[in-house]
């Protein structure tokens, strides 16, 4: 019985390593079919680490407003894009103004494209070679910027390695390690 109960509480707290300390931007991702575009961290390794479950699922998009927020690079077939520390795509909108401290995306925008915020200071960043910072969000939090422009996850983004929000609009766009909007690439849907 102890060595069930032991093994039983391993479980949860591998699971609770996997979800991270994140809380929720009350923003839940809608459910789709799977990505048409791929992303594998840098190291060619699966960038969450974790099962495409519907509880890895869900781990990563509780986690998108986490406290301590890391980004890296990897490799999509829109070229090397960044991400999350858990692998999750972000993205860049064309109608926000450089270094302006403001997002143009408001009220019914934030729905499908939530802010990647933090509640610490600077976010750390592997590969990432632009300059972060933040600004205050809609909402009040601090929302992560690169070169000055906000970034967003796309909500049928569902797991690592989704690309979906790549030209919606277009004026949604994957960010290369630079900061700069990756354009060529095609549309996400």
């Amino acid at each position: 019985m102890k060595h069930h109960l032991g093994a039983g509480l391993a479980i949860l707290a591998l699971a609770a390593a996997l979800t991270g300390c994140g809380g929720s931007t009350g923003t839940t991702p809608a459910a789709t079919s799977p990505a048409t575009g791929t992303a594998t961290s840098s190291t060619g390794a699966s960038p969450s680490g974790a099962s495409s479950s519907s509880a890895s699922t869900t781990s990563a998009s509780a986690s998108r407003a986490g406290v301590a927020v890391e980004l890296k690079t990897a490799s999509s077939t829109a070229g090397s894009i960044v991400v999350d520390a858990k692998g999750m795509s972000l993205y860049l909108f064309a109608k926000d103004t450089k270094d302006s401290g403001t997002s143009a995306c408001t009220g019914s925008c934030l729905v499908q494209w939530t802010p990647l915020t933090t509640t610490s200071g600077s976010p750390a960043a592997d590969g990432v070679t632009g300059k972060l910072g933040t600004i205050t969000s809609p909402d009040g939090k601090k929302q992560v910027t690169l070169n000055g422009m906000p970034l967003y996850y796309f909500a049928k983004d569902t797991k690592p390695g989704d690309i979906l929000g790549q030209g919606v609009g277009g004026v949604w766009y994957l960010s290369d390690p630079s900061g700069a909007m990756i354009k060529g690439a095609g549309q996400g849907y």
